[in-house]
């Protein structure tokens, strides 16, 4: 096995607490002890760290998986982007912008933008709802009574979970057009469904926060170096800083109670034993490593269902796109990001498409995918038609986020479970954010905070100065 290195972080008392799954969530549970003294082992079974949002090497190209964003709203994940040393590498717009095209409209007509003002809300997206030519006049006063009635709901009230938001924005007057010009929009890229199969209160939380809090709290962030150097190299150097013992290779195969009231973590060819455990892995693998009786009805792990994300990787011979991103309506395509200086490419440029709500294309041939979405690029792009298309490939995310289908909100545990010292972290457990980054490290700090309790230490106070910034 190999061992992790570095300084010692803060003196552990001999207390140890193992992390199965190198994730954010894992990442962020092990950081959080370890600043608090805690003796902590990372174990995760890839050869890398960062879970599902990762890089790889494809010739000279550093490629990540999937296009990943973040909001300014997103306030754990900007606490863990400095924990690691990595927010510069990751700046936000200072002001949202988002271009969107619709192909379905004559060229030189389909740039619409949504923008905020110096505002305060609503009335910071007043102006770019108000001149957003995608929507019909009747269409944008109606959206603006819209967000007011989602305003006013009370995302701590159940019964949201077990509505859908199409069903409600319908009731709330918005049309099939606004759905696919605005909601849709955002809540396809959020939440990775559309509003006819999105838990009103998933979307309600979405919305609420990212556009009705603070007139900034939509402006979007992005990694301009791959995401490996973020969520590996990076995370992987405050690990060993902080003195966490971190093992990749190395796959947990049981995890069960130790006589003497600790627990006993099996990988091959050693057991740690440890007196508290963070499971910080998918629901199915964490269904899979519960002791019996550590949860109710630990089937309910099994019925969270999942969402796959596609995205399309298209290099040209010379620039084709002007812009950081766009979002595109009337076309298969989505959302489209420049990641030429991120991966490395000198020349030519290399566009990303990603594709939520990939249920019907997520195990479509290349070619097939080829013929569908370069002709859409050309309708979006002009200046893609005169290019050479160097290299195009996809890569596949079966499942890339829980499906926030109306009554996952029951599924979802929090971070203890009935077994005293085992705790549970990931996007998918109950943080009341969807299935992002920011989920992933609210629920490792979650965890953290559960064990540190149990264990009678005092919480590091940096750790939580993002709530209070939220």
């Amino acid at each position: 096995m190999t061992h992790g290195t570095g300084s010692q972080g803060p003196v552990a008392d001999g207390r140890h607490t193992v992390v199965v799954g190198g994730g954010l969530a894992g990442v962020t549970a092990a950081l959080a002890l370890a600043d608090a003294g805690v003796r902590v082992t990372l174990l995760e079974g890839r050869p890398r760290l960062g879970g599902l949002a990762f890089s790889f090497q494809r010739g000279e190209l550093t490629v990540d998986n999937g296009q990943h964003v973040y909001l300014r709203c997103c306030t754990a994940y900007r606490w863990f982007l400095d924990r690691i040393e990595g927010a510069a590498l990751a700046p936000l717009q200072d002001r949202l912008d988002v271009p969107v095209l619709d192909a379905a409209r004559p060229a030189g007509r389909r740039l619409g933008r949504l923008r905020r003002d110096a505002l305060p809300v609503p009335l910071h997206l007043g102006r770019s709802l108000a001149t957003y030519p995608h929507l019909s006049l009747a269409d944008r006063a109606k959206v603006g009574r819209a967000a007011l009635a989602l305003k006013g709901l009370d995302l701590d009230d159940p019964a949201l979970d077990t509505q859908d938001f199409g069903s409600w924005l319908a009731a709330h007057g918005q049309s099939e057009r606004a759905i696919e010009a605005l909601w849709d929009l955002v809540g396809v890229a959020t939440l990775n469904a559309v509003a006819g199969d999105a838990s009103l209160g998933l979307a309600a939380m979405v919305f609420k926060t990212g556009l009705l809090s603070d007139p900034g709290a939509a402006d979007i962030g992005w990694a301009r170096v791959p995401l490996g150097d973020l969520h590996d190299r990076l995370a992987r150097k405050a690990l060993d800083s902080a003195g966490v013992r971190t093992e990749v290779r190395t796959r947990v195969t049981s995890v069960s109670e130790s006589v003497n009231g600790g627990w006993s973590v099996q990988v091959p060819g050693e057991t740690l034993q440890a007196d508290a455990v963070v499971l910080a892995v998918p629901q199915r693998e964490a269904h899979d490593l519960l002791p019996a009786g550590a949860l109710d009805a630990p089937e309910r792990l099994l019925e969270i269902g999942t969402a796959p994300i596609l995205n399309v990787h298209v290099v040209y011979d010379r620039k084709v796109l002007a812009r950081p991103f766009f979002a595109a309506l009337g076309t298969p395509v989505q959302w489209v990001f420049d990641r030429t200086e991120a991966s490395g490419l000198r020349e030519g440029q290399y566009l990303a498409l990603s594709q939520s709500v990939a249920q019907d294309e997520i195990d479509e041939p290349v070619a097939v995918l080829r013929r569908r979405y370069l002709p859409e690029l050309e309708r979006l792009l002009p200046l893609t038609r005169g290019a050479e298309v160097l290299d195009f490939f996809v890569t596949r995310e079966r499942t890339a986020t829980f499906a926030p289908t109306p009554g996952v909100g029951r599924l979802r545990p929090g971070a203890r479970t009935k077994a005293s010292g085992l705790y549970l972290a990931g996007a998918w457990t109950a943080t009341g954010w969807p299935a992002t980054m920011e989920s992933a490290v609210r629920s490792g700090v979650g965890a953290a905070d559960a064990v540190l309790g149990a264990l009678g230490r005092p919480r590091p106070q940096h750790l939580f100065e993002f709530e209070e910034a939220a």
